[in-house]
């Protein structure tokens, strides 16, 4: 299942809300995951810009992106931010595979006779 963190700052209204009544807001978060089809892995508050992160796997984009809908239509969360996450297996197999994309990829304002065995010249 591809995998996901998503970013959040709270509105005003929702931290008042949050001091007047604590919860585990963990569990919320959770139960949305898991409605969309997912797993949440981990959920953690932040100092700093946004108030925390949670890590989650999804089964494809489009409950990542209902998810998110989902979060963001609350109206208690004033940025939700939401970026695919890739393992290092699964980016070695996509440097291995940008190494032969390479050698057919003629960077912009470059001759038509450009190849990129000319980027290793002078080494």
């Amino acid at each position: 299942m591809p995998s996901y963190m998503s970013l959040f700052r709270y509105t005003s209204e929702a931290c008042e809300q949050m001091l007047r009544s604590p919860s585990d807001r963990s569990e919320a978060a959770r139960a949305t995951v898991e409605e969309a089809g997912g797993t949440m892995e981990s959920f953690y508050w932040l100092l700093g810009e946004h108030d925390g992160f949670l890590v989650f796997h999804m089964p494809d984009e489009q409950a990542a992106a209902a998810y998110s809908a989902t979060v963001r239509a609350s109206g208690r969360i004033e940025s939700h931010v939401t970026h695919q996450i890739v393992d290092m297996e699964a980016a070695r197999g996509a440097l291995d595979m940008a190494k032969q994309m390479r050698r057919g990829y003629r960077p912009p304002g470059a001759a038509a006779s450009w190849r990129a065995e000319y980027d290793t010249l002078g080494d």
